[in-house]
């Protein structure tokens, strides 16, 4: 019987079933409006010293005629051919620089004509900044000056900007290493009109190859040549002042990274076979250690092209990896290699071993330190002091390491817990500039500092924590004691015993303060403006209420604007699947009400201007403890989630049970489509750029690692397009054409509708030309908030209302 409904399903599927709806860009109705079309404040970069600020300008979109230019996607990258960069990256187009005291901001002198600005790199003394500028036919690289408030080009060869770590300084913070476009790079391949050779084929050699389905792979030699052409660059040596001259000839370099001393460079190279069923990052390639002037010294690693790593997110390649400079030695390798096998079923008492190898790097590389789980990062202090941290996904479990380098004295756990538990976060260590201005641990005595977000049951209070190194105890410096504001700690200043903070309200927008921990006095720093005064009165707080199971669920309601006590209103409910391994952590309230209520394109805050209640993430938890996996039983959790948030407004007597809408973007795309499917709680869905039949992702999802032969049923009971059938409830899908999202493909939604309406399903699908998983451009999310005020009038606020012809 199931073969026999999959193929009625599947030849209904087959059929131009599309009732095609030829229409233009719209714009949404001017209270939305009002709210989208805003000029955004700038983003804030503050040099370590605390002395200067950069701020950085941009437009809040991209326009569609930017998005139509020609990109080409090729092994996990999109490149724009003629500029040799992505062809998706954010520009700013002002830059400025503000004195930490002033209230007022320096126009910089000398910048480019219409800047295209990105790849913002502080030199390490942070005089200086280097940038990008996109002009019409390439890359530029610019320099600016902080003290003098001066741009100008140093270079005049083009910028290859299509692979990572464009631009490099070198530690004396006179020169840059600077990827170009080679002289002899070969004209590319126009793939639209080539004349094929032969076919495709791909072989399998008997290995397991799991991949999850990555999206711009190659496809064929084509593809392959154009990928080396653009992937190739010349290294470059580029003097603030004097003549740049070649450092190291063509090849396809991705991460370049200078020693502390600055006396050698590692390079990483890429290099064929490649693949067609990953990206770039796991083709074979070396990384290999040069002098300053470009003299191979050794090769670090010499890694094949990686298709077959071991099942599960935990596994990892064998050899070194995370190889990486010391930030508290001149000239240091440091480097972690599993004790596995890279297999996580494989049971041992460390999984990694941590190494490190000092030049002239002819030696043999020495152990300091081994890891019980997957090794996760290093911060250095000395050789007596410094910290490593691993991590298990399995278990959720993360643990804090403190170690002597030298081997000293054995390495002591200093933190080891679930890092879903944001009660019990420690926090992160304040780092500080050393000699050879690298980050390292701030100390001060035998104390370490730890800045945190401070959740806790009775609410958010951020914190500073002095950490004794002999004893492991901590002590409390700073909480912040606001009920009406958030202030968020980014950065502490032992010399100055000052704290650096952004402030927020829920009216109130982000700015910086100085908070002088002496006396407890501010001094603000920035004096940015709220765009959105349209929504500032807006009721707004996180509530808390109770799933079925007694677990512990929260989320933000936002009142309409003309709310009356009283009055039951249409109501929004938008969220996001999160999965956990306990109930304790899922049961965490994780939101602060005093956040500043900031809409964006994905955001429903603005239909509170069109008389909604608005409960934005609210808690969506799907928990399994123990041996059981949180998807074994998805679908229940998830409709008891949505149940628990609409009978708690309704017992508040806010909102019409009968005219409650759910949405959702990506994986919360796929909620929507499952509760519309299991469930007859919502009047209408919108699912944005989401992934409806597992079976086409079938080595794993998000976070469920079983493949599809695993847990065939888990697939199966949690794909939407597998009980297409049950759809009773209007749903708007909308999509990017050109989705990147690992799993995402345009062909999910097409796929789904064409099932929906073959069935009879009310739905409707908006594809959106040139969008990725994220959309970028003004005519798109204009045109996709239009589309959602649409449906929400029709489906759910007007619900029952007949509907003029």
């Amino acid at each position: 019987m199931l073969r026999k409904w999959m193929f009625v399903l599947l030849a209904a599927c087959s059929c131009q079933l599309f009732a095609q709806d030829a229409l233009k860009y719209q714009k949404p109705s001017k209270e939305i409006l009002d709210l989208v079309d805003v000029t955004l404040a700038p983003a804030t970069l503050v040099d370590d010293a605390q002395q200067n600020m950069v701020l950085l300008f941009r437009d809040n979109y991209k326009s569609i005629e930017d998005l139509s230019k020609e990109e080409l996607r090729l092994a996990g990258l999109r490149i724009d051919p003629t500029t040799n960069i992505g062809s998706r990256v954010t520009y700013y187009n002002n830059l400025q620089v503000q004195r930490v005291g002033s209230n007022d901001s320096l126009t910089i002198k000398g910048m480019p004509e219409a800047p295209r600005l990105t790849n913002f790199t502080w030199s390490p003394n942070q005089r200086y900044m280097a940038f990008t500028h996109t002009a019409k036919k390439g890359v530029e690289l610019w320099v600016l000056d902080i003290e003098a408030a001066t741009a100008r080009k140093v270079f005049d060869k083009p910028i290859n900007a299509n692979m990572s770590d464009t631009l490099n300084w070198n530690a004396d913070s006179r020169s840059l290493l600077a990827k170009v476009v080679p002289k002899d790079r070969k004209a590319l391949i126009d793939t639209s009109v080539a004349v094929p050779s032969g076919p495709t084929i791909s072989v399998s050699d008997g290995k397991k190859a799991q991949n999850r389905t990555y999206q711009d792979l190659l496809k064929n030699k084509n593809d392959e040549f154009n990928f080396e052409q653009l992937a190739r660059s010349e290294i470059y040596k580029v003097p603030l002042k004097g003549k740049a001259s070649p450092w190291l000839a063509s090849g396809m370099y991705g991460d370049v990274s200078v020693s502390p001393a600055g006396d050698y460079v590692m390079v990483e190279e890429y290099k064929a076979p490649f693949s067609y069923l990953v990206t770039y990052q796991r083709f074979g390639h070396s990384i290999n250690l040069y002098d300053q002037k470009g003299k191979l010294v050794k090769t670090l690693v010499d890694v094949p092209l990686i298709e077959d790593l071991p099942q599960g997110f935990m596994a990892v390649r064998t050899g070194p990896r995370d190889v990486q400079w010391r930030n508290d030695k001149p000239n240091t390798i440091v480097y972690a290699e599993a004790l596995d096998g890279g297999d996580p079923e494989v049971e041992v008492t460390h999984r990694d071993k941590l190494m490190q190898l000092e030049a002239p790097f002819n030696g043999e590389a020495e152990q300091i330190l081994k890891t019980e789980d997957r090794f996760y990062r290093f911060i250095w202090n000395n050789d007596s002091v410094a910290i490593a941290m691993d991590y298990w996904w399995n278990t959720r479990n993360i643990k804090t390491y403190l170690f002597s380098p030298d081997q000293s004295q054995s390495a002591q756990i200093i933190s080891n817990r679930s890092y879903q538990d944001k009660y019990s976060d420690p926090g992160n260590f304040v780092t500080r500039k050393n000699g050879y201005f690298k980050d390292v641990l701030a100390v001060e005595g035998n104390n370490a500092f730890l800045l945190g977000d401070g959740f806790t049951p009775e609410g958010q209070f951020p914190f500073l924590d002095k950490l004794d190194l002999e004893t492991l105890e901590t002590s409390r410096v700073y909480k912040s004691a606001y009920t009406d504001k958030f202030e968020d700690l980014r950065d502490f200043n032992i010399k100055n015993d000052r704290l650096l903070v952004r402030i927020e309200s829920k009216r109130d927008y982000p700015n910086y303060y100085f908070r002088n921990l002496k006396n407890n006095t501010l001094t603000q720093l920035t004096h940015f403006e709220n765009p959105f005064e349209s929504i500032q009165n807006v009721k707004k707080e996180v509530i808390t209420y109770k799933r079925n199971d007694g677990l512990d669920l929260t989320g933000t309601l936002y009142l309409p604007t003309d709310y009356e006590q009283g009055k039951r209103y249409p109501m929004i409910l938008w969220a996001y699947p999160e999965e956990f391994k306990d109930k304790s952590s899922a049961g965490q309230n994780t939101q602060n009400p005093n956040r500043f209520i900031y809409p964006w394109y994905g955001s429903p805050i603005y239909w509170v201007t069109k008389g909604y209640v608005v409960l934005d993430d609210a808690s969506f938890p799907i928990v399994g403890e123990g041996d059981e996996e949180p998807n074994d039983t998805f679908r229940p959790q998830l409709v008891a989630n949505a149940k628990a948030a609409i009978d708690a407004l309704n017992q508040k007597g806010i909102i019409d049970p009968a005219r409650v809408a759910v949405g959702g973007h990506s994986y919360g795309a796929f909620m929507v489509a499952n509760l519309l499917s299991h469930s007859d709680l919502f009047a209408a869905g919108i699912a944005r750029s989401g992934a409806y039949n597992r079976t086409l992702t079938p080595f794993g999802f998000q976070s469920e690692e079983r493949h599809y032969w695993d847990a065939p049923e888990v697939y199966y009971t949690m794909s939407p397009f597998m009980h297409a059938e049950k759809m009773k409830t209007p749903l708007l899908l909308i999509h990017g054409e050109a989705d990147n999202n690992s799993g995402t493909y345009p062909m999910q939604s097409e796929r789904y509708f064409n099932a929906l309406k073959g069935l009879g399903a009310v739905t409707r699908l908006v594809m959106l030309p040139k969008e990725s998983h994220g959309y970028r451009a003004k005519e798109s999310v204009l045109h996709t908030l239009w589309e959602q005020d649409q449906w929400l009038e029709k489906y759910v606020k007007n619900k029952g209302a007949t509907q003029p012809q």
